[in-house]
Protein backbone atom coordinates (compact mmCIF):
# COMPACT_ATOMS: atom_id res chain seq x y z
CA UNK A 1 0.00 0.00 0.00
CA UNK A 2 0.93 3.87 -1.15
CA UNK A 3 1.75 5.47 1.99
CA UNK A 4 0.12 9.31 2.47
CA UNK A 5 3.33 10.88 2.38
CA UNK A 6 4.25 9.15 -0.75
CA UNK A 7 1.06 10.17 -2.77
CA UNK A 8 1.37 13.42 -1.54
CA UNK A 9 4.76 14.16 -2.90
CA UNK A 10 3.38 12.49 -5.98
CA UNK A 11 0.98 14.99 -6.22
CA UNK A 12 3.10 17.72 -5.84
CA UNK A 13 5.30 16.56 -8.64
CA UNK A 14 2.72 16.22 -11.13
CA UNK A 15 1.49 19.79 -10.00
CA UNK A 16 4.86 20.97 -10.53
CA UNK A 17 5.27 20.03 -13.52
CA UNK A 18 1.77 21.52 -14.38
CA UNK A 19 2.73 24.47 -13.79
CA UNK A 20 6.60 24.61 -15.39
CA UNK A 21 4.28 23.69 -18.51
CA UNK A 22 1.79 26.44 -18.38
CA UNK A 23 4.64 28.80 -18.21
CA UNK A 24 6.14 27.61 -21.53
CA UNK A 25 3.06 27.74 -22.96
CA UNK A 26 2.79 31.63 -21.37
CA UNK A 27 6.12 31.92 -23.19
CA UNK A 28 5.01 30.81 -26.38
CA UNK A 29 1.78 33.54 -26.08
CA UNK A 30 3.85 35.94 -25.46
CA UNK A 31 6.29 35.30 -28.24
CA UNK A 32 3.10 35.14 -30.41
CA UNK A 33 2.90 39.03 -28.98
CA UNK A 34 6.44 39.96 -29.58
CA UNK A 35 8.22 38.21 -32.11
CA UNK A 36 11.76 39.53 -31.11
CA UNK A 37 10.95 38.54 -27.25
CA UNK A 38 14.52 37.81 -24.88
CA UNK A 39 13.79 35.03 -22.65
CA UNK A 40 15.11 34.66 -18.94
CA UNK A 41 13.60 31.76 -16.86
CA UNK A 42 10.44 30.51 -16.22
CA UNK A 43 10.89 28.11 -12.42
CA UNK A 44 7.86 27.10 -10.49
CA UNK A 45 7.32 28.67 -7.23
CA UNK A 46 4.51 28.06 -4.00
CA UNK A 47 1.31 28.03 -5.54
CA UNK A 48 2.38 29.75 -9.12
CA UNK A 49 4.72 29.83 -11.79
CA UNK A 50 6.55 33.37 -13.36
CA UNK A 51 8.67 33.89 -16.69
CA UNK A 52 11.13 36.78 -17.55
CA UNK A 53 11.07 38.55 -20.73
CA UNK A 54 12.79 41.67 -22.04
CA UNK A 55 10.17 43.31 -24.77
CA UNK A 56 9.70 46.11 -26.86
CA UNK A 57 7.58 47.50 -24.65
CA UNK A 58 6.21 47.69 -21.17
CA UNK A 59 3.52 45.48 -20.36
CA UNK A 60 0.23 46.83 -18.46
CA UNK A 61 -2.66 45.17 -16.74
CA UNK A 62 -4.24 44.70 -19.70
CA UNK A 63 -2.17 42.75 -21.87
CA UNK A 64 -3.03 39.70 -19.11
CA UNK A 65 -6.05 38.83 -20.22
CA UNK A 66 -4.92 38.95 -24.05
CA UNK A 67 -1.72 36.32 -23.31
CA UNK A 68 -4.50 34.21 -21.16
CA UNK A 69 -6.39 34.33 -24.57
CA UNK A 70 -3.36 33.32 -26.64
CA UNK A 71 -2.68 30.39 -24.03
CA UNK A 72 -5.96 29.20 -23.56
CA UNK A 73 -5.82 28.38 -27.87
CA UNK A 74 -2.45 26.53 -27.38
CA UNK A 75 -3.84 24.67 -24.61
CA UNK A 76 -6.99 23.24 -26.67
CA UNK A 77 -4.98 22.41 -29.15
CA UNK A 78 -3.08 19.57 -26.85
CA UNK A 79 -0.01 20.03 -28.06
CA UNK A 80 2.75 17.33 -27.21
CA UNK A 81 5.73 18.53 -24.99
CA UNK A 82 8.65 16.71 -26.58
CA UNK A 83 12.04 16.57 -24.82
CA UNK A 84 15.39 16.18 -26.70
CA UNK A 85 19.02 15.95 -25.83
CA UNK A 86 21.11 18.14 -28.04
CA UNK A 87 24.92 19.15 -27.93
CA UNK A 88 25.78 22.49 -26.37
CA UNK A 89 26.72 23.94 -29.90
CA UNK A 90 23.55 22.52 -31.53
CA UNK A 91 21.98 24.80 -28.63
CA UNK A 92 23.61 27.51 -29.45
CA UNK A 93 22.52 27.82 -32.68
CA UNK A 94 18.79 27.24 -31.64
CA UNK A 95 18.81 29.49 -28.79
CA UNK A 96 21.45 32.16 -31.14
CA UNK A 97 18.77 35.22 -30.72
CA UNK A 98 18.32 34.59 -27.09
CA UNK A 99 21.78 36.04 -25.06
CA UNK A 100 19.90 34.94 -21.79
CA UNK A 101 19.55 30.89 -22.77
CA UNK A 102 23.51 31.62 -24.03
CA UNK A 103 24.07 32.69 -20.60
CA UNK A 104 22.89 29.57 -19.34
CA UNK A 105 23.85 27.32 -22.10
CA UNK A 106 27.80 28.35 -21.49
CA UNK A 107 27.63 27.12 -17.23
CA UNK A 108 26.09 23.95 -18.15
CA UNK A 109 29.06 21.59 -17.11
CA UNK A 110 27.83 18.36 -19.05
CA UNK A 111 28.64 18.76 -23.17
CA UNK A 112 24.98 18.08 -23.92
CA UNK A 113 21.55 19.99 -22.88
CA UNK A 114 17.93 19.16 -22.77
CA UNK A 115 15.36 21.31 -24.78
CA UNK A 116 11.73 20.94 -24.99
CA UNK A 117 9.20 21.79 -27.45
CA UNK A 118 5.87 22.44 -27.93
CA UNK A 119 4.47 23.21 -31.62
CA UNK A 120 6.92 25.94 -33.03
CA UNK A 121 8.56 26.94 -29.61
CA UNK A 122 11.92 25.88 -28.09
CA UNK A 123 13.06 26.21 -24.35
CA UNK A 124 16.41 25.36 -22.30
CA UNK A 125 15.01 23.16 -19.58
CA UNK A 126 15.68 20.09 -17.30
CA UNK A 127 11.72 20.00 -17.17
CA UNK A 128 9.71 17.68 -16.23
CA UNK A 129 6.13 18.54 -17.95
CA UNK A 130 3.24 16.94 -19.00
CA UNK A 131 2.33 15.19 -21.85
CA UNK A 132 0.72 17.93 -23.28
CA UNK A 133 -0.81 21.26 -23.36
CA UNK A 134 -4.39 19.55 -23.29
CA UNK A 135 -2.86 18.01 -19.69
CA UNK A 136 -2.76 21.67 -18.05
CA UNK A 137 -5.94 22.27 -15.82
CA UNK A 138 -7.29 26.09 -14.82
CA UNK A 139 -4.70 28.72 -14.66
CA UNK A 140 -4.93 32.71 -14.47
CA UNK A 141 -2.36 35.01 -14.74
CA UNK A 142 -1.83 37.45 -11.60
CA UNK A 143 1.00 40.83 -12.05
CA UNK A 144 3.73 41.94 -13.54
CA UNK A 145 7.08 43.01 -11.69
CA UNK A 146 10.14 44.29 -12.58
CA UNK A 147 13.11 41.94 -11.94
CA UNK A 148 16.85 41.72 -12.11
CA UNK A 149 18.23 39.22 -14.49
CA UNK A 150 19.34 36.47 -11.92
CA UNK A 151 18.45 38.69 -8.99
CA UNK A 152 21.80 41.15 -9.95
CA UNK A 153 20.85 44.96 -9.67
CA UNK A 154 24.23 45.08 -12.14
CA UNK A 155 22.01 42.96 -15.03
CA UNK A 156 19.19 44.12 -16.97
CA UNK A 157 15.49 44.98 -15.52
CA UNK A 158 13.62 42.21 -17.16
CA UNK A 159 9.32 41.97 -16.76
CA UNK A 160 8.29 39.08 -14.68
CA UNK A 161 4.57 37.76 -15.43
CA UNK A 162 3.45 35.44 -12.26
CA UNK A 163 0.68 33.01 -12.75
CA UNK A 164 -0.79 30.29 -11.20
CA UNK A 165 -2.64 26.71 -12.03
CA UNK A 166 -4.44 24.28 -11.06
CA UNK A 167 -5.60 21.03 -11.94
CA UNK A 168 -9.33 22.33 -11.77
CA UNK A 169 -11.25 25.09 -12.38
CA UNK A 170 -12.65 24.70 -9.10
CA UNK A 171 -9.27 24.96 -7.14
CA UNK A 172 -8.29 27.59 -9.50
CA UNK A 173 -11.35 29.68 -8.14
CA UNK A 174 -10.76 28.47 -4.68
CA UNK A 175 -7.14 30.41 -4.43
CA UNK A 176 -8.18 33.09 -6.18
CA UNK A 177 -10.81 33.40 -3.47
CA UNK A 178 -8.03 32.97 -0.87
CA UNK A 179 -5.39 35.44 -2.65
CA UNK A 180 -8.61 38.25 -2.43
CA UNK A 181 -8.44 37.48 1.40
CA UNK A 182 -5.05 37.79 1.88
CA UNK A 183 -5.12 41.02 -0.57
CA UNK A 184 -8.38 42.26 1.93
CA UNK A 185 -5.97 40.93 5.43
CA UNK A 186 -2.43 42.79 3.72
CA UNK A 187 -1.55 44.85 6.19
CA UNK A 188 -0.33 47.50 4.21
CA UNK A 189 -3.62 47.92 2.66
CA UNK A 190 -5.57 48.03 6.20
CA UNK A 191 -2.98 50.90 7.40
CA UNK A 192 -4.42 52.99 4.71
CA UNK A 193 -7.90 52.45 6.36
CA UNK A 194 -6.80 52.33 10.21
CA UNK A 195 -4.29 54.82 10.21
CA UNK A 196 -1.59 52.52 12.37
CA UNK A 197 2.15 53.33 10.99
CA UNK A 198 3.83 55.55 8.61
CA UNK A 199 7.19 54.52 6.60
CA UNK A 200 8.29 57.93 4.92
CA UNK A 201 10.76 58.08 2.84
CA UNK A 202 12.23 60.82 4.59
CA UNK A 203 14.04 58.50 6.67
CA UNK A 204 14.98 55.91 4.83
CA UNK A 205 13.30 52.31 3.62
CA UNK A 206 12.98 49.80 6.16
CA UNK A 207 12.22 52.72 8.67
CA UNK A 208 8.96 52.50 10.74
CA UNK A 209 6.93 54.94 13.18
CA UNK A 210 4.02 53.87 15.19
CA UNK A 211 1.25 56.13 15.31
CA UNK A 212 -0.93 56.85 18.40
CA UNK A 213 -3.43 53.88 17.83
CA UNK A 214 -0.36 51.96 17.42
CA UNK A 215 1.04 52.74 20.15
CA UNK A 216 -1.88 51.96 22.37
CA UNK A 217 -1.33 48.53 21.05
CA UNK A 218 2.07 48.24 21.85
CA UNK A 219 2.30 49.51 25.21
CA UNK A 220 -0.87 46.84 25.94
CA UNK A 221 1.22 43.99 24.22
CA UNK A 222 4.62 45.51 26.31
CA UNK A 223 3.04 45.85 29.50
CA UNK A 224 1.34 42.25 29.30
CA UNK A 225 4.90 40.85 28.39
CA UNK A 226 6.71 43.05 31.06
CA UNK A 227 4.29 41.01 33.67
CA UNK A 228 4.58 37.68 32.42
CA UNK A 229 7.90 37.64 32.04
CA UNK A 230 8.29 39.44 35.68
CA UNK A 231 5.63 36.24 36.69
CA UNK A 232 8.19 33.63 35.13
CA UNK A 233 11.43 34.53 37.00
CA UNK A 234 12.82 36.88 34.62
CA UNK A 235 14.42 40.26 34.89
CA UNK A 236 14.59 42.90 32.59
CA UNK A 237 18.14 44.72 30.87
CA UNK A 238 18.02 47.73 29.24
CA UNK A 239 21.53 47.77 26.73
CA UNK A 240 22.53 50.87 24.19
CA UNK A 241 22.10 50.88 20.69
CA UNK A 242 26.13 50.72 19.52
CA UNK A 243 29.13 48.89 20.81
CA UNK A 244 32.66 49.07 20.19
CA UNK A 245 34.70 47.60 17.64
CA UNK A 246 36.30 44.83 19.63
CA UNK A 247 32.85 43.93 21.50
CA UNK A 248 31.72 42.64 18.09
CA UNK A 249 35.43 40.70 17.49
CA UNK A 250 35.23 38.94 20.64
CA UNK A 251 31.27 37.96 20.43
CA UNK A 252 31.91 36.78 16.32
CA UNK A 253 29.19 38.88 14.93
CA UNK A 254 31.97 40.32 12.59
CA UNK A 255 33.65 37.52 11.25
CA UNK A 256 30.04 35.31 10.96
CA UNK A 257 27.50 38.18 10.49
CA UNK A 258 28.83 41.01 9.27
CA UNK A 259 27.12 41.47 5.94
CA UNK A 260 23.71 42.00 7.58
CA UNK A 261 25.81 44.73 9.82
CA UNK A 262 26.08 48.44 9.28
CA UNK A 263 28.97 50.16 8.62
CA UNK A 264 31.16 51.62 11.81
CA UNK A 265 30.62 55.11 13.11
CA UNK A 266 34.20 56.97 14.34
CA UNK A 267 33.66 58.16 17.33
CA UNK A 268 37.26 60.27 18.73
CA UNK A 269 38.76 57.62 16.25
CA UNK A 270 36.89 54.54 17.51
CA UNK A 271 34.92 52.16 15.62
CA UNK A 272 31.15 51.93 17.24
CA UNK A 273 28.48 49.42 15.45
CA UNK A 274 24.75 49.79 16.08
CA UNK A 275 23.92 46.57 17.82
CA UNK A 276 22.07 43.44 15.49
CA UNK A 277 21.36 41.31 18.65
CA UNK A 278 21.45 42.41 22.59
CA UNK A 279 23.51 39.09 23.45
CA UNK A 280 26.86 41.18 24.03
CA UNK A 281 25.52 43.27 26.62
CA UNK A 282 23.60 40.68 28.35
CA UNK A 283 27.09 38.89 28.66
CA UNK A 284 28.56 41.98 30.38
CA UNK A 285 26.17 42.13 32.94
CA UNK A 286 26.34 39.11 33.80
CA UNK A 287 30.45 39.08 34.11
CA UNK A 288 29.90 42.42 35.74
CA UNK A 289 30.67 40.61 39.44
CA UNK A 290 31.31 37.08 40.54
CA UNK A 291 28.99 34.58 39.71
CA UNK A 292 28.05 31.13 42.10
CA UNK A 293 25.86 28.29 40.87
CA UNK A 294 23.76 29.33 43.71
CA UNK A 295 22.93 32.52 41.45
CA UNK A 296 21.73 30.34 38.53
CA UNK A 297 19.56 30.18 36.54
CA UNK A 298 19.78 33.81 35.06
CA UNK A 299 17.10 34.71 32.78
CA UNK A 300 17.30 38.56 31.90
CA UNK A 301 14.92 39.87 29.33
CA UNK A 302 15.05 43.31 26.88
CA UNK A 303 12.64 44.75 24.36
CA UNK A 304 15.80 45.58 23.13
CA UNK A 305 16.01 47.77 19.61
CA UNK A 306 18.68 46.12 17.06
CA UNK A 307 19.69 47.08 13.62
CA UNK A 308 20.32 44.80 10.60
CA UNK A 309 20.93 45.61 6.71
CA UNK A 310 18.35 44.52 4.75
CA UNK A 311 18.55 44.68 0.80
CA UNK A 312 16.16 46.98 -0.44
CA UNK A 313 14.17 44.58 -2.68
CA UNK A 314 13.64 42.29 0.38
CA UNK A 315 11.84 45.13 2.52
CA UNK A 316 8.25 44.59 2.89
CA UNK A 317 5.96 46.49 5.03
CA UNK A 318 6.77 45.74 8.85
CA UNK A 319 7.60 41.91 7.73
CA UNK A 320 10.97 42.90 6.93
CA UNK A 321 12.28 46.37 8.36
CA UNK A 322 15.95 47.91 9.25
CA UNK A 323 15.35 48.58 12.60
CA UNK A 324 13.15 46.64 15.46
CA UNK A 325 12.56 46.03 18.77
CA UNK A 326 12.98 42.13 19.62
CA UNK A 327 11.60 41.03 22.57
CA UNK A 328 15.27 38.91 23.31
CA UNK A 329 15.71 36.83 26.75
CA UNK A 330 19.45 35.22 27.57
CA UNK A 331 19.65 32.31 30.54
CA UNK A 332 22.21 31.72 31.72
CA UNK A 333 22.72 27.94 33.62
CA UNK A 334 24.42 25.37 34.73
CA UNK A 335 24.38 22.31 32.63
CA UNK A 336 22.49 20.44 35.25
CA UNK A 337 19.86 23.23 34.32
CA UNK A 338 20.08 23.70 30.75
CA UNK A 339 16.78 20.85 29.92
CA UNK A 340 14.25 22.58 32.38
CA UNK A 341 15.21 25.62 31.37
CA UNK A 342 14.80 24.69 27.54
CA UNK A 343 11.42 22.80 28.40
CA UNK A 344 10.32 25.99 30.94
CA UNK A 345 11.06 27.99 27.77
CA UNK A 346 8.87 25.86 25.58
CA UNK A 347 5.74 26.35 28.04
CA UNK A 348 6.15 30.03 28.59
CA UNK A 349 6.34 30.62 24.77
CA UNK A 350 3.25 28.25 23.77
CA UNK A 351 1.43 30.07 26.59
CA UNK A 352 2.59 33.89 24.97
CA UNK A 353 1.15 32.75 21.87
CA UNK A 354 -1.99 31.67 23.09
CA UNK A 355 -2.61 34.58 24.60
CA UNK A 356 -2.82 36.47 21.71
CA UNK A 357 -5.49 34.03 20.08
CA UNK A 358 -2.66 31.42 18.52
CA UNK A 359 -2.58 27.87 19.15
CA UNK A 360 -1.88 26.51 15.57
CA UNK A 361 2.07 26.22 15.48
CA UNK A 362 4.81 23.61 14.11
CA UNK A 363 7.97 23.03 15.76
CA UNK A 364 11.62 22.98 14.13
CA UNK A 365 15.21 21.40 15.17
CA UNK A 366 17.42 23.44 13.30
CA UNK A 367 20.85 22.05 12.90
CA UNK A 368 24.40 23.37 12.28
CA UNK A 369 24.62 25.62 9.27
CA UNK A 370 27.63 25.74 6.65
CA UNK A 371 29.02 28.76 8.19
CA UNK A 372 29.44 27.77 11.95
CA UNK A 373 31.84 28.33 14.90
CA UNK A 374 32.14 25.51 16.83
CA UNK A 375 33.24 21.79 16.33
CA UNK A 376 31.29 19.17 15.73
CA UNK A 377 31.23 17.03 18.42
CA UNK A 378 29.99 20.72 20.41
CA UNK A 379 27.03 20.75 17.90
CA UNK A 380 26.15 17.11 18.03
CA UNK A 381 25.52 17.93 22.02
CA UNK A 382 23.48 20.14 21.73
CA UNK A 383 21.21 19.35 18.96
CA UNK A 384 20.93 16.24 21.07
CA UNK A 385 20.31 18.28 23.80
CA UNK A 386 17.29 20.16 22.34
CA UNK A 387 16.00 16.94 20.70
CA UNK A 388 15.98 15.33 24.28
CA UNK A 389 13.96 18.43 25.50
CA UNK A 390 11.38 18.23 22.72
CA UNK A 391 10.58 14.56 23.33
CA UNK A 392 10.30 14.44 26.76
CA UNK A 393 7.87 17.13 26.28
CA UNK A 394 5.98 15.05 23.96
CA UNK A 395 6.65 17.68 21.12
CA UNK A 396 6.34 16.54 17.50
CA UNK A 397 8.64 18.34 15.65
CA UNK A 398 10.28 18.40 12.46
CA UNK A 399 14.35 18.80 11.40
CA UNK A 400 15.64 22.04 9.40
CA UNK A 401 18.66 20.54 8.28
CA UNK A 402 21.40 23.13 7.99
CA UNK A 403 18.95 25.78 9.93
CA UNK A 404 21.12 26.58 13.45
CA UNK A 405 22.18 29.84 14.08
CA UNK A 406 26.32 30.30 13.49
CA UNK A 407 27.02 29.87 17.18
CA UNK A 408 24.95 26.76 17.79
CA UNK A 409 21.55 24.62 17.10
CA UNK A 410 17.75 26.28 17.65
CA UNK A 411 14.30 24.87 18.26
CA UNK A 412 12.09 27.30 15.74
CA UNK A 413 8.29 27.60 16.33
CA UNK A 414 6.38 28.64 13.06
CA UNK A 415 2.85 30.13 13.85
CA UNK A 416 -0.04 29.63 11.71
CA UNK A 417 -2.60 32.45 11.56
CA UNK A 418 -6.04 32.84 10.58
CA UNK A 419 -5.26 31.82 6.59
CA UNK A 420 -2.98 29.00 7.36
CA UNK A 421 0.23 30.83 6.96
CA UNK A 422 3.15 29.86 8.46
CA UNK A 423 5.35 32.39 10.43
CA UNK A 424 8.76 32.10 12.35
CA UNK A 425 8.11 33.96 15.20
CA UNK A 426 9.72 32.25 18.47
CA UNK A 427 13.18 31.06 18.50
CA UNK A 428 15.10 29.18 21.36
CA UNK A 429 18.80 29.01 20.68
CA UNK A 430 21.73 26.93 22.21
CA UNK A 431 24.94 28.71 22.39
CA UNK A 432 28.20 27.08 23.33
CA UNK A 433 30.35 29.56 21.87
CA UNK A 434 29.55 32.68 23.70
CA UNK A 435 30.53 31.77 27.11
CA UNK A 436 33.68 30.44 25.95
CA UNK A 437 34.39 33.50 23.80
CA UNK A 438 33.84 35.86 26.94
CA UNK A 439 35.27 33.43 29.23
CA UNK A 440 32.31 33.24 31.06
CA UNK A 441 32.66 31.85 34.44
CA UNK A 442 30.69 30.51 37.89
CA UNK A 443 31.91 29.22 40.80
CA UNK A 444 30.30 25.71 41.31
CA UNK A 445 29.76 23.79 44.74
CA UNK A 446 33.51 22.18 44.76
CA UNK A 447 34.78 25.62 44.67
CA UNK A 448 36.23 25.56 41.68
CA UNK A 449 35.43 27.58 37.96
CA UNK A 450 32.92 26.33 35.37
CA UNK A 451 31.80 27.44 32.37
CA UNK A 452 28.08 27.93 32.14
CA UNK A 453 25.63 27.08 29.42
CA UNK A 454 23.69 29.95 27.50
CA UNK A 455 20.27 30.12 25.46
CA UNK A 456 19.47 32.89 23.23
CA UNK A 457 15.50 33.06 23.36
CA UNK A 458 12.37 35.29 21.07
CA UNK A 459 9.58 34.58 21.90
CA UNK A 460 7.44 36.73 20.18
CA UNK A 461 10.06 37.92 18.02
CA UNK A 462 10.28 41.67 16.52
CA UNK A 463 7.55 43.67 17.27
CA UNK A 464 7.09 45.21 13.93
CA UNK A 465 6.36 41.16 12.47
CA UNK A 466 4.21 40.76 15.48
CA UNK A 467 2.65 43.57 15.17
CA UNK A 468 2.07 43.08 11.11
CA UNK A 469 0.73 39.30 11.92
CA UNK A 470 -1.55 40.48 14.35
CA UNK A 471 -2.95 43.11 11.83
CA UNK A 472 -3.46 40.46 9.20
CA UNK A 473 -4.60 37.10 11.53
CA UNK A 474 -7.33 39.69 12.76
CA UNK A 475 -8.26 41.77 10.12
CA UNK A 476 -7.31 44.58 11.88
CA UNK A 477 -10.22 43.76 14.17
CA UNK A 478 -8.00 43.52 16.88
CA UNK A 479 -9.43 41.52 20.42
CA UNK A 480 -11.42 44.07 23.06
CA UNK A 481 -7.87 43.84 25.25
CA UNK A 482 -5.63 45.23 22.50
CA UNK A 483 -7.71 47.39 20.44
CA UNK A 484 -6.69 50.94 20.52
CA UNK A 485 -10.09 52.68 20.94
CA UNK A 486 -12.51 49.66 22.86
CA UNK A 487 -15.29 51.96 23.03
CA UNK A 488 -16.64 54.90 21.19
CA UNK A 489 -19.64 57.00 22.28
CA UNK A 490 -21.89 58.52 19.93
CA UNK A 491 -24.33 61.22 20.91
CA UNK A 492 -27.41 61.41 18.19
CA UNK A 493 -27.42 65.40 19.24
CA UNK A 494 -25.35 67.73 20.75
CA UNK A 495 -27.76 68.18 23.11
CA UNK A 496 -26.50 64.83 24.33
CA UNK A 497 -22.89 65.39 24.62
CA UNK A 498 -22.48 65.88 27.72
CA UNK A 499 -24.32 62.59 29.44
CA UNK A 500 -21.74 61.19 26.97
CA UNK A 501 -18.97 62.92 28.42
CA UNK A 502 -19.89 61.51 31.53
CA UNK A 503 -20.09 58.08 30.36
CA UNK A 504 -16.47 58.61 28.89
CA UNK A 505 -15.12 60.14 32.32
CA UNK A 506 -16.45 56.62 34.30
CA UNK A 507 -15.06 54.42 31.83
CA UNK A 508 -11.49 56.07 31.58
CA UNK A 509 -11.94 55.67 35.64
CA UNK A 510 -11.41 51.67 34.53
CA UNK A 511 -8.46 52.81 31.82
CA UNK A 512 -11.10 51.79 29.27
CA UNK A 513 -9.65 53.48 25.94
CA UNK A 514 -12.60 55.13 25.36
CA UNK A 515 -14.08 58.51 22.72
CA UNK A 516 -16.43 60.31 22.55
CA UNK A 517 -17.48 61.12 18.66
CA UNK A 518 -18.06 65.04 18.74
CA UNK A 519 -18.80 65.75 15.13
CA UNK A 520 -21.92 67.23 13.74
CA UNK A 521 -23.10 64.52 11.66
CA UNK A 522 -25.65 62.06 11.28
CA UNK A 523 -25.65 59.16 13.85
CA UNK A 524 -25.48 56.45 10.91
CA UNK A 525 -22.52 58.20 9.50
CA UNK A 526 -20.68 57.88 12.88
CA UNK A 527 -21.72 54.45 13.45
CA UNK A 528 -20.39 53.39 9.73
CA UNK A 529 -17.10 55.19 11.04
CA UNK A 530 -16.48 53.39 14.33
CA UNK A 531 -17.46 50.16 12.35
CA UNK A 532 -14.72 50.67 9.21
CA UNK A 533 -12.17 51.83 12.25
CA UNK A 534 -13.30 48.31 13.70
CA UNK A 535 -14.01 49.75 17.24
CA UNK A 536 -15.05 46.30 19.07
CA UNK A 537 -18.09 48.69 20.84
CA UNK A 538 -20.49 51.56 20.24
CA UNK A 539 -22.38 53.31 22.54
CA UNK A 540 -25.32 55.28 21.03
CA UNK A 541 -26.96 58.17 23.63
CA UNK A 542 -30.31 59.92 22.94
CA UNK A 543 -32.84 60.89 24.81
CA UNK A 544 -34.10 57.57 26.32
CA UNK A 545 -30.57 56.99 27.18
CA UNK A 546 -30.26 60.17 29.07
CA UNK A 547 -33.80 59.96 31.14
CA UNK A 548 -32.82 56.33 31.82
CA UNK A 549 -29.37 56.08 32.83
CA UNK A 550 -28.54 53.70 29.43
CA UNK A 551 -26.76 53.16 26.46
CA UNK A 552 -27.78 51.13 23.69
CA UNK A 553 -25.24 48.86 22.80
CA UNK A 554 -23.65 48.40 19.22
CA UNK A 555 -20.83 45.67 18.13
CA UNK A 556 -18.78 46.41 15.26
CA UNK A 557 -20.09 43.21 13.71
CA UNK A 558 -23.23 45.00 13.10
CA UNK A 559 -24.99 43.35 15.85
CA UNK A 560 -27.42 45.71 18.23
CA UNK A 561 -27.51 44.56 21.77
CA UNK A 562 -30.19 45.69 24.49
CA UNK A 563 -29.83 48.64 25.80
CA UNK A 564 -28.90 48.58 29.26
CA UNK A 565 -27.41 50.39 32.58
CA UNK A 566 -24.10 52.21 32.29
CA UNK A 567 -23.09 50.27 35.43
CA UNK A 568 -24.03 46.57 33.61
CA UNK A 569 -22.47 47.76 30.44
CA UNK A 570 -19.13 48.66 32.25
CA UNK A 571 -18.80 45.61 34.06
CA UNK A 572 -19.47 43.55 30.79
CA UNK A 573 -16.52 45.55 29.52
CA UNK A 574 -14.09 45.15 32.07
CA UNK A 575 -14.57 40.88 31.93
CA UNK A 576 -13.78 41.19 28.82
CA UNK A 577 -10.76 43.22 29.11
CA UNK A 578 -9.79 41.08 31.69
CA UNK A 579 -10.48 37.83 29.75
CA UNK A 580 -8.77 38.67 26.88
CA UNK A 581 -11.69 37.56 25.07
CA UNK A 582 -12.03 38.86 21.21
CA UNK A 583 -15.67 40.56 21.35
CA UNK A 584 -18.03 42.09 23.86
CA UNK A 585 -19.08 38.79 26.61
CA UNK A 586 -22.28 39.46 28.33
CA UNK A 587 -22.70 38.94 32.25
CA UNK A 588 -24.43 35.95 31.91
CA UNK A 589 -22.44 34.52 29.32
Amino acid sequence: MVSDKKQGADVDRKLEAMRHSTSHVMAEAVLSMFPDAKFGIGPTIENSFYYDFELPRTLTPDDLPVIEAKMKEIVAANTPFVCEEVTKDEARKLFATQPYKLELIDEIPEETVTIYRQGSFTDLCRGPHVSSTGEIGGFRLLSIAGAYWRGSEKNPMLQRIYGTAWPTEQELDDYLKHLEELEARDHRRLNKQLNLYIAPEEIGGGLIIYGPKAGRIRTVVEDFWRQEHYANGYELLYTPHIGLRTLWETSGHLDFYKENMYSPIDIEGQQYYLKPMNCPFHILAYKSQLRSYRDLPLRWAELGTVYRYERSGVLLGLMRVRGFTQDDAHIICTPEQIDGEIAEVLRFSLHMWQAFGFDDYKIYLATRPEKAIGTEEQWTQAAEALRKVLEEQGLPYEVDEGGGAFYGPKIDIKINDSLGRAWQMTTIQFDFNLPERFDMVYTGADGQEHRPYMVHRALLGAWCRFFGLLIEHYAGAFPVWLAPVQVVIIPVADRHLDYARKIEAELKKERVRVEVDVRSERMNLKIRQAQLDKIPCMLVVGDREMENGTVAVRLRSGAQLPAEPVSRFREAILKTIAGRDRELVTLDS
